[in-house]
């Protein structure tokens, strides 16, 4: 199957005079998620302070929410397919906020864990909701490339009020109070969603397939595993065994999907060049960017001394320029070809990565910032244009498995960047040399996190304290600028592969033509 006829645009009649105040509301559901998942970022040097958490669990800390959702994101995406798009929408809402309470009050590692893991369960049924019910709202494809680039800047939003916001709250109260701040959000978008999303539904779904969603949920969550042990510890066992069931419940879920009448995921939808070469492009693209983005919270904060508020706005230029980009991106892709934005906002981003290689404890703010401000650009271009792209391709009756796929992609980009980019800076940071004479327990905790380093030097004098800050600083930032190196290779081949994959693949209506 390599395209899905249907109709190019639906009568002015079909357009519901409430669309826009209904994709508000789905913004908020996206700001939120992305508000939540760079606050993090910012709060892990006083988790790690209070919680006092191995740096494997720092680790779980940061992505168990990313294995998670990504475990259940095409579950979910089918689940709302089934029962309604907006009633799944709603409930994971009110359960995003009530599981915030419970991250905000963890008292230790695990239990920080386990919220983190919880809260992955309810952000799973937000984001493939918002983007089918936006498949649903919008028929008209240009006002839809609109709607998906608003959706997009508001997930950029998110990633530049998430710091912001949260640097303020940390310098002013707790940590938990970063997760509090889903509280009001939830809120509103409960009581407006109500009363202005329409629902919608796949009108034969026939029944979800509990064996599809059980491997899916194996095969993601143990592929994801088995990459990052096998990245922090090498090939043991356990990674081998967690590989092995991982790959081969995958393997089980895709050949369960093409014998079922009604499936979780039509599988021939990957036949589509456009739409796999887009969800290739989503996942590849969150994995060079996410490892980084995590670490670079830790070194503005932890190597150059900023304030978290400061450290917040310091990252604002990347989330900028998403937005921007994303605003125009459907035109630009119209007036040109979706294979040049797609390809030339990942090179922007990989060639971003590559100059942050020349990192050092006193690089200046403005390479900083124009960095970023690329790499925001050139991700708001990509990532609106493939999700365009895969909306595009399916009927939108299938929009939420669709949107699910693109949405298991990032979220799978998301945890593997983690995982991989973070076990380079880690195994690097981890060689570091602590000065003669510092306690063992001193420098196994300062071995474990930078922030671990931070602390524990507090309980030395003063000049073995600046000798080892300043050696484990220094292999952090080494670390770090070994994983830009990686993420700009995967950026930059990225872009060939979509280049290729991407040919002759347009917007839906048809033109590349100027006007608008």
């Amino acid at each position: 199957m390599t395209s899905i006829h249907r109709p190019t645009a639906a009568p002015k009649a079909e357009r519901s005079p409430g669309r826009w105040l209904a994709l508000a509301v789905l913004a908020l559901a996206v700001l939120l998620v992305a508000v939540d998942a760079t606050v993090l970022g910012l709060a892990t040097p006083y988790i790690s302070e209070d919680l006092k958490p191995s740096g494997t669990q720092l680790l779980w800390i940061g992505d168990v929410y990313s294995f998670v959702i990504a475990g259940l994101l095409v579950s979910m995406g089918s689940l709302g397919d089934r029962i309604g798009r907006k009633k799944l929408l709603l409930t994971g809402a009110v359960a995003f906020g009530a599981v915030s309470v419970l991250n905000s009050y963890a008292t230790s590692p695990e239990l920080m864990i386990l919220a983190r893991a919880l809260l992955g369960v309810a952000g799973a049924t937000l984001m493939p909701s918002t983007l089918a019910l936006i498949r649903n709202i919008f028929h008209d494809p240009r006002e839809r490339s609109l709607a998906v680039g608003i959706w997009g800047a508001m997930a950029s939003a998110g990633a530049a009020v998430g710091p912001v916001v949260g640097g303020f709250l940390l310098e002013h109260f707790w940590w938990g109070s970063v997760f509090l701040i889903n509280l009001p959000v939830m809120a509103v978008l409960v009581l407006v969603g109500i009363k202005f999303l329409p629902e919608s539904k796949n009108p034969a779904p026939g029944p979800w397939d509990l064996i599809s969603v059980v491997l899916s949920l194996i095969g993601m969550i143990a592929v994801v595993y088995a990459i990052k042990e096998a990245a922090a510890h090498g090939l043991r066992w356990d990674a081998v065994a967690a590989a092995v069931v991982g790959v081969a419940a995958l393997v089980w879920f895709v050949r369960r999907q093409l014998t079922l009448p009604a499936p979780l995921l039509d599988m021939r939808l990957f036949r589509n060049r456009g739409f796999s070469g887009a969800v290739l492009a989503d996942l590849l693209t969150v994995l060079g960017l996410s490892g980084l983005v995590f670490f670079l919270s830790q070194f503005l904060q932890l190597v150059q001394g900023r304030r978290p508020f400061e450290a917040g706005l310091a990252e604002l230029p990347a989330a900028v320029g998403a937005v921007g980009a994303g605003l125009i991106a459907g035109m630009v892709a119209r007036r040109f070809s979706v294979r040049i934005v797609v390809a030339g906002g990942l090179a922007a981003v990989g060639l971003s990565l590559a100059a942050l290689t020349g990192l050092s404890q006193h690089t200046g703010y403005p390479l900083l910032g124009a960095s970023l401000l690329v790499v925001g650009i050139g991700a708001g271009f990509s990532f609106t244009v493939t999700a365009d792209v895969i909306l595009s391709s399916v009927p939108k009756e299938q929009a939420g498995a669709a949107s699910a796929v693109s949405e298991t992609a990032y979220e799978l980009g998301a945890a593997l960047g983690i995982a991989l980019l973070g076990s380079i800076v880690t195994g690097v940071y981890r060689d570091f040399t602590a000065p003669p004479g510092t306690p063992p327990d001193v420098a196994s905790a300062a071995h474990e996190s930078l922030g671990g380093a931070v602390e524990s030097s507090a309980a030395l004098p003063s000049a073995q304290a600046d000798v080892l800050l300043a050696s484990a600083q220094s292999a952090f930032v080494d670390g770090l600028r070994l994983a830009a190196g990686v993420g700009a290779g995967v950026l930059l081949v990225t872009a060939v592969v979509a280049w290729f994959l991407l040919k002759d693949q347009k917007l839906e209506d048809g033109g590349p033509g100027p006007e608008h």
